[in-house]
Order: C-alpha cells, then sequence, then structure tokens
C-alpha cells in the first residue's frame, strides 16, 4: 500500500477541505496532464495552484475509500485490493509535482502550503487505514490469500496492504487509534517544521569572506561565484561560501587560510544551533520522543524496532551487528589515517594538532603526494553535459540498450533543468528523466531522485523520473565543471532512475523504488562503479579546452587513490548511522533528550573516532532521519553498499560491462520492483546471501582492517 498511502499521506475525516467537483477546470491537475507521458504542466502551473488541488485529492480519494468500504459483495482482490491501487489518481499528481518543485525551487507561498498540507495529508493517512470497515475487507482476503489464487505480485500487494494498515494502528482500540491520530498529526507537523527551519539555517549559515586573501587556494571560478553570491545577497565586496547538507564541506580541501577553513567547518556545524528560529534542536528532541511513543502504541519497543520490521535486515540487532561488524576495521583504519595526515603537519612544520578542519586540506595534500592526483586536475575532465551524455547515458546504453533524447519543448520549474525522453533497444519509449543539478539557496540540500509519475500496467503510465543534485554552479562565462565526487553523484542517482525507468508491475505500490530501505540504494551505488570503468570514463572524461582524452596515467592515479581515506570517508557515514540508530532506539518512557548531550554520548559508544571524524550529519541538521524518511534507516547506505559490492564482484567475474549482464541486473533486480522478498531476490542474482568481505575489500580492508592494497 506504498504508493497509495505515500500519493495519500495525508484530511481529518471533519477537514473542510475542498471537494473534488468544486476544484476549477482552469486548475491544471483537474485533469491528468496531455503532455507526453503525462509530466506536469510546468508553465501553467502557479504556487497557489497546489494547495486546491491536493485537497480536492484528498476529498476525492476519500470518497474512493468510502464506496470500497461500503462495498456490500464478497470481498475480492478486484473490488478491494486493486481499488485501493487505482484510487487517489488526482492526488498523486498533484501532491509528486508539488514534492518535487518544493523540495527543489520552493518559496514562501509553497513552504506556507507545506506548512498547512502537513497536518491534513497525516490525518488522510489515518483516515484510510483506520478505517474499520476497509480494514475488515482487506483481513478477510488476507485470510483466505491462500485459496485466491493470486499472481506472485498480488499475493505480495494484499500481504504489504494488510500489514501496512496493522502497522498503522487499524486494529488498535477506537481510544488508541484517536492518540495515534495526535501523535501522527503532531509529527507531520514538527518534521515540516524541522525542515523549513534547516533550509534557513542553512542559508543563513553561510560564512561571509571580507577579504579576498583569506580565499587563498580556491580556483578563480570558485572565487567568482562566491562573489556572485554574495551579490545576489545584497553584501557586494564580500564572498559568501554557501553550505552544503553534509558536515563536511568541499572547500576545505583547498582553503590554505587555516582560520577560513575552522569558521567554514564551525559555520556548518553549528548552523542550526544558533538558539535562534532556526534551531532545530528542540524540533528534533521532540520527533525522537513522539516517535517512541508511536512504536510503544504499536506494540514495539523502540522506533528502530518498528521501522525495520518490514526492511530487509529485520529488526534493529541484525543492523547493529553489521555496524559493529564494519566500524571495527573501519577504526583501525582511521587512526592510521590520523596519524598519517598528522605526521604530514609536523613535516610541514606546523604546530598543531589535526582538527576537523584540517582533515580534507591535509589527506589533499597526502593524496597528491602518495598518488601525485591533484583534484584541480581532474576537473577539466569532467564538463557536466559531456558527463552526462557520454558518460551516465552511456553506460546505460552499454549495459542496457537504452539510448535518450533532448527534449526542449516540455515545460520545467527552473530554468536549470533539462529533460529527456528514454527509449529501449527497439526504439520503444521508456518515460521521461529530468535533470536539475545546480545548487540555489531554496533548494534541500543533499541529492535525491523522485517520481513525477509512477510506472503502473494498472493506471497506463509510464514513469516521469526527476534528478536532483547540489553541485556548485560557474559564474557567467566559466565552463560547467565538477569534481570526481560530484560525477559518482550523478551516476549514482541516475542508478536510482533506472531503478525507476525499469520498473514493470501492475501495481503502483510495489513498483519501481517502492522497496525497502535498506534494498532501494543498491542500484544506486552499484551504478557507482561504473563511472570509473575504463570503457565509459574514456568516453565522457575528455579535456574540455582541448577535445583530448583523460591520460592514462591519471587515470591510474584515481584508481590507485580510490581506497585512500576510506576510513574516514565511510566512517563518517557509519557515525552517522550509529547516532541516528541510538536516536531511534529510545524507549517511549525517556524522558525528552537533550540534543548535544545525547549526541556526544552515542558517538562516544560508537567505537570510531568521532573527534577527528566527526559524523557526515550532526543531529542538528540530520535532514535524511528528521524530515526525508531514512529515520532508524541511515545505515541503509552503508548495508547496501554490501550488496552493490557482491553484486559488482559478480559482474567482474562475469565479464563486466556487457549488454548480456546489464540486462541479467535488469531483469532479476531493477526490474523487480517489490514483487519478491528482498533476499531471495539477492541471492536469486548473487547465488549466496551478502558477505561482508567484498564491502570491506572495496575499502581497500581485510576483516582485522589490514590494508590490502596499500
Amino acid at each position: 500500500m506504498r504508493s497509495l498511502l505515500a500519493a495519500a499521506t495525508a484530511a481529518l475525516m471533519t477537514t473542510t477541505a475542498v471537494s473534488a467537483q468544486t476544484l476549477p477546470a482552469s486548475n491544471p491537475f483537474a485533469r491528468p496532464s496531455t503532455l507526453p507521458f503525462q509530466a506536469p504542466p510546468f508553465d501553467r502551473i502557479k504556487d497557489t495552484d497546489y494547495l486546491p488541488a491536493i485537497k480536492a485529492g484528498m476529498s476525492e480519494q476519500r470518497a474512493e475509500i468510502a464506496r470500497i468500504a461500503a462495498d456490500r459483495s464478497t470481498p475480492t482482490f478486484d473490488n478491494t485490493i486493486a481499488a485501493l491501487e487505482r484510487s487517489g489518481r488526482l492526488l498523486e499528481r498533484a501532491n509528486n509535482a508539488f514534492d518535487g518543485v518544493n523540495g527543489a525551487n520552493t518559496n514562501d507561498v509553497l513552504q506556507k502550503t507545506e506548512e498547512e498540507l502537513a497536518p491534513l495529508m497525516a490525518a488522510h493517512s489515518d483516515a484510510i487505514n483506520l478505517d474499520a470497515k476497509l480494514f475488515a475487507r482487506v483481513k478477510a482476503l488476507y485470510d483466505r490469500r491462500a485459496t485466491l489464487g493470486l499472481t506472485p505480485e498480488q499475493a505480495m500487494v494484499l500481504t504489504e496492504t494488510y500489514q501496512d494498515m496493522v502497522r498503522a494502528g487499524a486494529q488498535l482500540s477506537a481510544a488508541d487509534q484517536q492518540t495515534l491520530r495526535t501523535i501522527n498529526g503532531q509529527l507531520s507537523t514538527l518534521e515540516t517544521s524541522f525542515k523549513q527551519r534547516l533550509l534557513a539555517a542553512a542559508k543563513a549559515g553561510a560564512l561571509v569572506v571580507d577579504d579576498k586573501a583569506k580565499l587563498a587556494g580556491l580556483s578563480d571560478a570558485e572565487i567568482a561565484a562566491a562573489a556572485a553570491d554574495a551579490a545576489a545577497r545584497g553584501l557586494p565586496g564580500t564572498y559568501v561560501l554557501s553550505l552544503q547538507n553534509t558536515t563536511q564541506q568541499p572547500l576545505l580541501a583547498t582553503l590554505t587560510d587555516r582560520a577560513t577553513r575552522e569558521a567554514l567547518f564551525n559555520a556548518s556545524w553549528t548552523r542550526a544551533e544558533k538558539g535562534d528560529a532556526n534551531d532545530t534542536r528542540q524540533t528534533i528532541a521532540q520527533i525522537a520522543q513522539l516517535r517512541a511513543q508511536k512504536a510503544k502504541l504499536l506494540g514495539f519497543a523502540s522506533w528502530a524496532d518498528y521501522k525495520l520490521a518490514d526492511q530487509m535486515a529485520k529488526n534493529p540487532a541484525t543492523a547493529l551487528s553489521f555496524i559493529r561488524q564494519i566500524a571495527a576495521p573501519v577504526a583501525v583504519e582511521q587512526k592510521r589515517e590520523a596519524g598519517e595526515l598528522q605526521a604530514q603537519i609536523r613535516a610541514e612544520g606546523g604546530n598543531f594538532d589535526l582538527k576537523p578542519w584540517d582533515w580534507d586540506f591535509y589527506s589533499e595534500k597526502l593524496r597528491k603526494a602518495k598518488y601525485d592526483l591533484n583534484q584541480d586536475e581532474l576537473k577539466p575532465y569532467f564538463e557536466i553535459d559531456k558527463v552526462l551524455n557520454d558518460g551516465v547515458f552511456y553506460a546505460a546504453n552499454q549495459l542496457y540498450g537504452l539510448s535518450f533524447k533532448k527534449r526542449t519543448d516540455l515545460p520545467v520549474w527552473h530554468p536549470d533543468v533539462s529533460v529527456y525522453e528514454v527509449f529501449e533497444e527497439n526504439g520503444q519509449p521508456l518515460g521521461l528523466m529530468y535533470f536539475d543539478y545546480w545548487k540555489r539557496d531554496n533548494k534541500n540540500g543533499g541529492a535525491w531522485m523522485s517520481n513525477f509519475v509512477n510506472q503502473s500496467k494498472l493506471l497506463g503510465t509510464k514513469p516521469v523520473i526527476y534528478n536532483v543534485g547540489n553541485f556548485t554552479k560557474p559564474a557567467v562565462g566559466q565552463p560547467a565543471l565538477i569534481t570526481f565526487d560530484d560525477v559518482t553523484t550523478m551516476f549514482h542517482e541516475f542508478g536510482h532512475a533506472l531503478h525507476g525507468l525499469f520498473a514493470n508491475q501492475v501495481y503502483p505500490s510495489v513498483s519501481g523504488t517502492n522497496t525497502a530501505r535498506d534494498f532501494v540504494e543498491f542500484p544506486s551505488q552499484f551504478n557507482e562503479h561504473w563511472a570509473l570503468d575504463p570503457k565509459v570514463l574514456a568516453h565522457y572524461a575528455v579535456d574540455y579546452r582541448t577535445g583530448k582524452p583523460i591520460p592514462a596515467a591519471l587515470v591510474d592515479k584515481i584508481k590507485r587513490a580510490g581506497t585512500f581515506n576510506s576510513g574516514y570517508g565511510f566512517g563518517e557515514a557509519l557515525a552517522a548511522s550509529q547516532l541516528d540508530m541510538s536516536w531511534h532506539s529510545l524507549p517511549a518512557d525517556a524522558p525528552r533528550q537533550d540534543a548535544d548531550a545525547f549526541e556526544a554520548k552515542a558517538l562516544a559508544a560508537s567505537g570510531l573516532d568521532t573527534t577527528d571524524v566527526p559524523p557526515r550529519y550532526r543531529s542538528s541538521y540530520f535532514l535524511h532521519i528528521w524530515g526525508n524518511g531514512y529515520s532508524a534507516g541511515y545505515y541503509a547506505y552503508q548495508w547496501t553498499k554490501m550488496l552493490d559490492e557482491n553484486a559488482y564482484s559478480w559482474f567482474e567475474k562475469n565479464g563486466g560491462l556487457t549488454r548480456a549482464n546489464g540486462q541479467r541486473f535488469r531483469d532479476m533486480i531493477l526490474s523487480k520492483g517489490h514483487t519478491e522478498d528482498y533476499a531471495t531476490m539477492f541471492r536469486a542474482f548473487y547465488g549466496k546471501d551478502p558477505e561482508v568481505t567484498p564491502l570491506l575489500n572495496g575499502l581497500g580492508l581485510d576483516a582485522n582492517g589490514n590494508r590490502i592494497n596499500p
């Protein structure tokens, strides 16, 4: 029922939402879009169109649900489960467009819309899940599921619908259901508040530098971009270093002024802890407490127990065991790396101890010394359009036979956005892709993929998907060069897109990326490998100034440096996962936590070096877990890295980047959605259960933390 409730996620049964009948025909969402693939008509959509359309969609779906629940005929899969899958079309098309634009190009009107909708959407979800008559019909089918002659996909949809309703409180008493409704409304409001405060905190927390000399080490293009950012904020004559979503900031690798590095790091570290209107600490403490109370109400020991019950890992004990199994060797590597950097500082005459704002700067120096690899030397080979067309798209062509045609006739939500139609090897249209890569102050941090239109044979829809990034936009007249990390991000998010494009399901709730958190990152992380595949890299990594391909010697440096700093890079993510699990393992009777004290205690217990290697996200700006659905699930990035390394090791043993291998991966993983048990699906492809060894080897380590390719 995930698609239904994701599309539905939301109107108190007593709400005065606009009825479907009163939505004026002039509203762009009143009818399905007539554009190719039902793409949203962004040229016609006004900011004020979303609210009435989403309210009308909720009202329309409530009427549809009421008809299903009131049906006096014997429940069948078609008149109950398939009917649920068909419901909510207006709500889905309006809400999907709203989510996409609000996340990537928000403004005051959209944020106020989000605030108003949050409690309505939470209550709408409750109204469906807690409908006693509807649940009775679903349960009647579930109880006799073995006799219904269902296809495997139908059996999965029925099981998921039943279990989701139970997990949402369908079997609670009336009094407990009312308590649940109250908690859900509070959580939706708090989570929305967190996202909006964090966006404002990141913007306000940007570092303002008044002396160009303090920016020594940055390129002319980076300095020009900082000056342009300052001018746009009404701060002419200064330079603004805006903040990315993570703790560490990319510019820390090249800023030579240590005081500027420290100031930039601290701006990032304290962005949401200023004691002002954008401070998020009280908000997250409330969210954690309410989630624990909700979990107890639903019969679980903690929010982590509740969230992992339908994941591939199944329970927090399995996830934590996995984290600890890889934390020990990673911690050994962290200490070795810290020692090397401290020695580098001393060798240069530095009379200070290594601090977090020094790590990227000195590790970049050490990288150059060890591998003669300069990131600035790489950038000219990574022009963004070349990377997309001749790298990301080329790899998809070689593996899956896909081709791409740029569409300039379709409306977009911002001039930076580009659109491509995607075709199968036989020329048949597969779907539509939007790309929005450049950072803006009104865009959420990080990178992500989602759908405007979900694939479904039942509904006759093909996927319309978007990828969003936060790369530093060049100043006017400068080439659009990106870092190799950005290149990897492009391949990663397109891996998600492939998972959505190859969806081949009848029912939308199990289609494409509607999978568990600790499975959905598997295709995206797997796709990162092709960025460095020799055939793919040679095709897109071309010097924009000369047209010459990247030299083999430089490619060799990139590969040899591939596991450099892995203790740091993987360790900061592990620390974030530990922090996430600690917050969400709190029992319902735990007092509301002091965010700073709780964070310090949780990190100290991680076994990792969190002094020199702070977590990738602090609690106060951990958007994934407080606002983006990854609560008790950030471990999924490391878990799916294990799946990805296992799968890639299979590719390496079976010929690598070939059309046949790509088709096998598509058929057995990418096209399956959630039509099978995840462990079963993976075992069928890999031949056995996932193993930790390929993951550690991918980091350049063995089980004891020894380097296997120093």
